[in-house]
């Protein structure tokens, strides 16, 4: 603690010396640049007598500008803002001309209005190097904001005694990568919280291990008829993608008109950085809504108008970029140096992409949410992105992902301590929406993608060429939506409806999902071996292939795997064949997927092995979710011992939707109106 302390006022005093230096230059940078400033009498002087004045004169306006300059500003709280604006200029070409008189060995003059002038450049000048040496000082960081939260205490009345609750989506973390990454050190905030104020358990996904299924399901009690990361519906002839703004704006429509619930923020609540809005008043870097024309209801870009208008903001997120660009091209350089694998291509704009989720999404989002703490807020839903960007080409256990893991504790410890400053006291969950699991790519194995291997099982040519597949990341759509552009190329995928057309085919993670367009309906196994009979046995004897899962006339449902295993649905639990090596769930989870609308003609979920946790995406990543398999499908849910036991002991907490109910009851729990009392979602929903 000692240690700590004294690390920190050296590492003030340097930053003050720093900024001392750099004031010096300018000065003498400006007396030979203006004709009417100067530090030399007329006759002349050394060198060292001038570089001795300059010093003299920019500390000692700098000590005036921090003593001084408060208490001036208190004595024109009166005066109006536009002759405020004015004087400012003024006086502090007046602190100036008063730093260099208390010198008395100095033959320095300057006119007034010259004064104006240079006082105005070093303040800029050390206004700006103050800010990049505090760049990623989170001490220094939230000093400001508790100058910030008291200014805005003056003008708010005392918050409620009840408690706010803020949820933190830590995206793409295993419940093992969390365990791991506490224990070495990696997140001190985390280890903390474990020995004492939290408890932390696992929970188990749906077969679609993603952010899209998995947060619809938390923030609005519903994942029904989302079979994957993107699917075909055949009734609209339209691809939905889950990150993709008026895909993800259908979603909500839908889980809304199920439930007959607006979702878990629906009083006083804030979302942020999410794919939904979970039916909050305040939403900001939503992507459900990013789509709307921009008025009162749709503010999803205004987080970053909010964040980037406060210069010092600015200036700390932008050198960051920068750095983050810098560590992404030499960490990927060294690892294509070492021949590293697995390894997926890391170049073209993916550093900027990288650095845009682990840098400017993140900052955005902390500083919204302690804005929302600070205001008073009853419930926040954040989600930071960062980790599942990285993991999913560095790989889910790199050292890469690790730096990541510890600068996110940094923001939990930053939240954490503000909370202390904020209006009411607050309860901080932290939770993920699916982990991932390691592996080399389909393709990098077999030397085909899915979608060669299904057009080989169909008799169809499979193109010299392959085409590079689409990667289901968030970071990808938040930075699109950011920037208005459509989150895929051609927009709202629709295809043309045709008397025969080719099958299409569409991964997600370690799940691919086979649709055939000109079939109106989904079609069965009888009727896929009637058109192409050497597909299914195709795909379900490739050792890349876990299991498959085809309607069938005769079963209803039926789950496909190597040297003819076909096994009906009901008869999982006693005869578990292909899905044995998936673990426990695996059946309910296939059964579920079975029961949606929209699910594929062919769902293929790709080979696992249970000693390494490993599978094979049929996407270019080499960290993966989206099916069945590892680590992807093992979240943690990390809670303060405030709320009660998330389920009964022994019990496994199972599913999104179970997710949402729990987080719905803690809520309660606080004594406040945050979620309305009455029938749950999904009864009324039966």
């Amino acid at each position: 603690m000692r240690g700590g302390r004294w690390r920190r006022i050296a590492s003030q005093v340097g930053r003050s010396v720093t900024v001392w230096a750099v004031s010096t230059l300018t000065m003498l940078v400006l007396a030979g640049i203006l004709p009417d400033f100067r530090l030399q009498s007329p006759d002349g002087e050394s060198a060292t007598h001038i570089a001795v004045t300059a010093a003299f004169g920019a500390g000692a306006f700098g000590v005036l500008s921090a003593l001084v300059w408060p208490l001036l500003v208190r004595l024109l709280l009166l005066v109006p803002a536009f002759v405020l604006g004015l004087l400012v200029f003024v006086l502090n070409g007046s602190l100036l001309l008063v730093a260099l008189r208390l010198n008395p060995a100095s033959s320095a003059e300057a006119a007034p209005e010259t004064a104006v002038v240079v006082a105005a450049v070093m303040s800029a000048v050390a206004s700006a190097t103050g800010a990049a040496l505090t760049v990623r000082d989170d001490d220094a960081y939230r000093r400001r904001l508790y100058r910030l939260s008291d200014r805005r205490r003056r003008h708010r009345p005392p918050g409620p005694s009840t408690p706010g609750t803020v949820f933190l989506q830590l995206d793409g973390v295993g419940h093992d990568v969390l365990v791991a990454a506490a224990a070495k050190g990696v997140m001190p905030t985390v280890a903390r919280w474990l020995e004492g104020t939290h408890r932390l358990t696992p929970w188990r996904t749906d077969w679609s291990s993603q952010t899209g299924a998995s947060q619809l399901g938390i923030l609005h009690g519903s994942n029904h008829d989302v079979p994957a990361f993107r699917w075909y519906e055949k009734d609209t002839r339209e691809v939905m993608v889950c990150n993709r703004p008026t895909s993800a704006a259908e979603l909500q429509r839908r889980a809304v008109e199920r439930t007959g619930d607006g979702g878990l923020l629906g009083a006083d609540g804030a979302s942020r950085g999410n794919l939904f809005s979970g039916g909050a008043d305040e939403q900001a870097l939503v992507l459900s809504i990013a789509t709307r024309r921009r008025g009162r209801d749709n503010r999803s870009r205004a987080g970053y108008f909010a964040y980037f208008s406060d210069p010092a903001n600015a200036v700390r997120t932008a050198m960051s970029f920068v750095a983050e660009v810098g560590r992404e091209i030499g960490q990927s350089t060294r690892a294509a140096a070492r021949k590293q694998r697995p390894r997926v291509a890391r170049g073209g704009l993916y550093p900027l992409i990288r650095a845009f989720a682990t840098v400017v999404e993140r900052d955005v989002v902390v500083a919204a949410v302690m804005g929302d703490m600070l205001a008073g807020r009853t419930a926040v839903y954040a989600d930071l992105v960062a980790y599942d960007e990285v993991a999913h080409h560095s790989g889910p256990m790199s050292r890469d992902a690790e730096k990541v893991l510890e600068r996110l504790d940094r923001a939990l410890a930053l939240i954490a301590h503000v909370a202390e400053h904020a209006p009411r006291p607050y309860r901080i969950v932290v939770l993920s929406d699916h982990g991932q699991s390691p592996g080399e790519t389909f393709r990098a194995r077999y030397g085909l993608g899915l979608g060669d291997l299904v057009r080989a099982g169909c008799g169809l040519p499979v193109p010299r060429r392959a085409r590079r597949t689409h990667s289901g990341a968030e970071a990808r759509a938040a930075v699109r939506a950011a920037l208005r552009r459509p989150v895929e190329a051609g927009g709202a995928q629709r295809l043309p409806a045709g008397r025969r057309s080719e099958p299409l085919v569409l991964a997600s993670g370690n799940l691919g999902l086979v649709s055939f367009p000109d079939v109106p309906h989904r079609m069965s196994k009888e009727e896929i071996d009637a058109r192409h009979p050497a597909l299914l046995t195709t795909l379900a004897n490739h050792p890349g292939v876990g299991f498959l899962l085809v309607r069938s006339e005769e079963h209803g449902g039926v789950v496909l795997g190597a040297y003819g295993a076909e096994i009906p649905l009901d008869m999982l639990d006693d005869k578990p064949g292909p899905l044995e090596v998936f673990g426990p769930g695996a059946a309910d989870a296939v059964r579920r997927t079975h029961s949606f609308p929209h699910t594929a003609d062919i769902m293929v979920n790709s080979f696992h092995d249970p000693a390494d946790g490993e599978v094979l995406a049929f996407e270019e990543q080499i960290g993966s979710h989206g099916g069945l398999g590892g680590a992807q499908a093992r979240p943690f849910l990390l809670w303060p011992l405030a709320f009660s036991e998330p389920v009964e002991a022994g019990a496994e907490l199972v599913g999104a939707e179970q997710m949402h109910r729990v987080l719905r009851r803690w809520l309660r729990e606080t004594n406040g109106p945050q979620v309305p009392l009455g029938t749950e979602p999904e009864e009324r929903a039966a």
